[in-house]
């Protein structure tokens, strides 16, 4: 499987990053940060099969159709991106990715992170939620006895890895014992 992953904004870097971190070794992980993300990331990261694409470089790859991959995640998602992505704008190479995958209609998932949602905001995800992109923030599910930060973590991570039809064991699910 290849994978692009996005980390945008400062805040919330550490649940982007954790995401890289927790993806099985054998994905291929295209990782493009935007500047401030990068300040956050780039202190320590050792991720296998990790290539670290620079958010300015609009020609990398990742830019055209051509380049197969299987789904895109911007996680997480500022409303900025949120916004371009919404609108078509395509001046970066996380926003110029987001628009290729849903040009050649496949998956993305967006995580917006800031809350309260403004109305500007919410009219971006339900435009988005009407063209199949997954819409997924990062909200705890209290019903799986959560205990601390890394379990909320690990429960967001698996619902989006579930999103992306990626295998895990991060939380326990429903009914298991």
């Amino acid at each position: 499987m290849r994978l692009i992953v996005a980390i945008t904004g400062a805040s919330g870097v550490r649940l982007g990053k954790r995401f890289v971190e927790a993806l099985p070794d054998a994905i291929e992980k295209q990782l493009i940060l935007s500047q401030n993300a990068r300040t956050v990331f780039e202190k320590e990261h050792h991720v296998a099969n990790l290539h670290i694409l620079d958010n300015d470089d609009i020609a990398a790859p990742v830019a055209s159709g051509s380049f197969k991959c299987d789904a895109m995640a911007v996680i997480p998602t500022s409303m900025n991106t949120l916004a371009k992505i919404a609108c078509g704008i395509a001046d970066n190479l996380t926003t110029r990715a987001a628009a290729v995958q849903i040009k050649e209609q496949r998956k993305l998932l967006l995580a917006p992170r800031e809350m309260p949602f403004s109305p500007v905001a919410l009219e971006n995800m339900l435009k988005l939620a009407r063209l199949q992109i997954i819409i997924a923030p990062p909200v705890p599910g209290y019903y799986a006895s959560i205990g601390t930060l890394e379990q909320m973590e690990d429960f967001m991570i698996g619902k989006w890895f579930d999103l992306l039809g990626i295998e895990h064991r991060l939380f326990q699910r429903w009914g298991e014992t």
